[in-house]
């Protein structure tokens, strides 16, 4: 799931419409380097687990950006603690439940699933009608996700719970990133908020992590540069390229990557209804992008992040 903030306007956004082959290259590569990154910390769960995989790869990852931001420690309002500590809590939740989801339930499933939550949020801000047809074909397609579990292997319940609460925690990261884009300068707010974020599922993978050794810390580091470090850099310098729009339905390829890559590399199946369902999704996130009003930036998932 997994995710970096929200761009600053004046470098997010490009200086024309002009939308450029080296800017797609940059998103289609940000969606593989996520997808990668949690395959590769899916063969962590049999040796830490999904919650101590969670803590170490969001461990890595926020000490990899406080070493290249350097934030400050001081001078911080109320206000502004306040957003970073909100952000930091819906990322570490997200990443906690989408690698607890993921556990139990194919990846393209689960990122298919998870997209519901920025899907509702964008409609629940939009207010219209048209935004809430969107959601529905996105509910249609899980629904064959459903279907397809009926007649074939059927999909864990919990998985699927897990995946849906890493959802709603996507949907109120979304806003809680673009508070601390508004309130906290430069790039101090994601490292402080990243630092908060490993925080969180660190007292469920504090067991887990007594089994570690080197071989499995570098493939947790691994994990982390995939899944977090370069996604962030490969979107900022897309949106250098690129309208936020074109970028939005760009990014709406993430269920599609998710089950390429957990067919290729974790050798899980994608039946017609599955590649169906995902189908429905991405129409539905791309339909969405189209017709809505400017939002907050809708960033990736630090892994599920």
């Amino acid at each position: 799931m997994q995710q970096p903030p929200p761009q600053p306007p004046s470098t997010a956004q490009p200086a024309s419409g002009h939308t450029s082959l080296s800017g797609v290259a940059f998103v289609i590569g940000s969606c593989i380097s996520l997808q990668l990154g949690a395959a590769l910390a899916m063969q962590l769960f049999p040796h830490l687990g999904a919650a101590s995989t969670t803590a170490l790869r969001l461990g890595i990852a926020s000490v990899i950006v406080t070493l290249i931001v350097r934030p400050k420690l001081r001078g911080y309002s109320r206000m502004q603690w306040r957003a970073m500590a909100l952000f930091g809590l819906s990322l570490g939740l997200m990443n906690t439940f989408f690698y607890a989801g993921i556990a139990r339930i194919p990846l393209g499933a689960a990122v298919t699933i998870e997209f519901l939550g920025p899907l509702l949020l964008a409609a629940v801000l939009s207010r219209r009608p048209r935004d809430f047809l969107w959601v529905a074909l996105a509910l249609a397609g899980v629904a064959l996700l459903g279907l397809d579990s009926l007649i074939g292997t059927p999909l864990d319940p919990v998985g699927v719970f897990y995946v849906l609460c890493a959802g709603a925690c996507w949907a109120a990261y979304i806003l809680a990133s673009a508070k601390v884009g508004q309130t906290v300068p430069g790039s101090s707010g994601l490292a402080l908020g990243m630092l908060l974020a490993a925080c969180v599922p660190l007292p469920l993978g504090i067991p887990g992590l007594g089994n570690l050794n080197w071989e499995l810390f570098g493939i947790a580091a691994a994990g982390a540069l995939f899944a977090s470090v370069l996604p962030y850099s490969f979107e900022f310098a897309a949106l250098r390229r690129m309208p936020e729009s074109v970028f939005g339905i760009l990014l709406s390829l993430e269920p599609a990557f998710a089950a390429l890559f957990g067919w290729l590399l974790l050798d899980q199946p994608i039946t017609p209804l599955v590649g169906l369902a995902i189908l429905l999704v991405i129409a539905a996130s791309a339909g969405s992008t189209i017709s809505r009003t400017p939002l907050p930036q809708k960033p990736t998932k630090d892994g599920s992040v």
